[in-house]
């Protein structure tokens, strides 16, 4: 399961949502801007302040570079299947 926290006005939140989408993977998009979520709560759930946080399988990953990083390196689907 992957949820992806975003905002409307985030470049690399749509770029992470269209990597998962090219990739043919399903999330959970958390629009912290229309949930009300302050920056605060984001940090409490998912360990980083900034957008897009990007949970999968219950680790928090981090943002878009990280989910690049893990894609270039052939460990995103480890960590899907795990």
């Amino acid at each position: 399961m992957i949820k992806i926290y975003t905002t409307n006005w985030c470049p690399s939140c749509n770029m992470a949502k269209t990597l998962l989408v090219e990739k043919g993977l399903s999330f959970e998009e958390i629009n912290i801007e229309e949930k009300n979520m302050s920056r605060n709560e984001l940090k409490k759930l998912t360990g980083g302040s900034t957008v897009p946080q990007i949970i999968i399988n219950n680790n928090s990953i981090g943002g878009f570079d990280s989910l690049v990083r893990l894609n270039t390196m052939g460990k995103l689907e480890e960590l899907l299947d795990s």
